[in-house]
């Protein structure tokens, strides 16, 4: 079964783009494109989207409040922000109201691909970029902790990849390991620490640190 995709985008010109390259994927199909909020609020639920890439700022509205409203109605729906902002507001704000992932418009439209596939198997994906910032958030902060659950030396490096925003393929590759051998690795560490996706195991994993 293809993944089923729905945009939010008033680009119309990256809205297409995006539509084309989903589109000639096997595993995934465009089911729609709304170029403005109000179409999208109204609408977007009917489509029944597996993973939805959503701008932040639409000309009649804000995404982020899109998601917000959506999330709740559209729980099986993973929320994905794709967007030319980059500043620390803006991609909290997202994740806060629900999304689960952060790309920017720079990133090439394979690594769109890609993080649609992560997202659609639960995972957090971001770009380098915002990756490098959520982490030095995290690291920032100064809250108590736990004991940290031990991680082995392998973990340990895996998840450092994973907080710089490199894909499964991607760190498989400088692993030099199959992807199946790095998800049971993730799979490991969401364990340890009891977490449910990359986001929460930065979160952790930093404040324990």
């Amino acid at each position: 079964m293809k993944i089923r995709v729905a945009i939010v985008e008033d680009d119309k010109n990256y809205s297409q783009a995006l539509k084309n390259i989903i589109d000639f994927q096997e595993n995934m199909e465009c089911v729609a494109q709304f170029f403005n909020g109000k179409n999208a609020l109204q609408k977007l639920e009917a489509t029944e989207p597996d993973v939805v890439l959503m701008d932040i700022q639409l000309q009649d509205s804000s995404g982020i409040d899109i998601v917000y409203k959506l999330t709740e109605l559209m729980p099986r729906t993973t929320f994905v922000m794709c967007t030319t902002f980059e500043n620390d507001e803006k991609i909290f704000s997202a994740l806060r109201a629900g999304a689960s992932g952060y790309l920017v418009k720079g990133d090439p439209l394979d690594k769109i691909i890609q993080a649609i596939l992560e997202a659609h198997k639960g995972d957090a994906p971001m770009s380098f970029g915002i990756a490098k910032r959520v982490l030095k958030h995290f690291q920032e902060s100064k809250a108590p902790v736990e004991p940290l659950p031990l991680l082995t030396v392998t973990e340990k490096q895996i998840l450092e990849l994973v907080a710089q925003g490199l894909l499964h393929k991607e760190i498989a590759d400088k692993k030099n390991v199959a992807v199946d051998t790095i998800k049971k690795h993730i799979g490991n560490i969401y364990r340890k620490l009891q977490v449910n996706n990359k986001i929460e195991a930065i979160n952790k994993f930093n404040h324990k640190n």
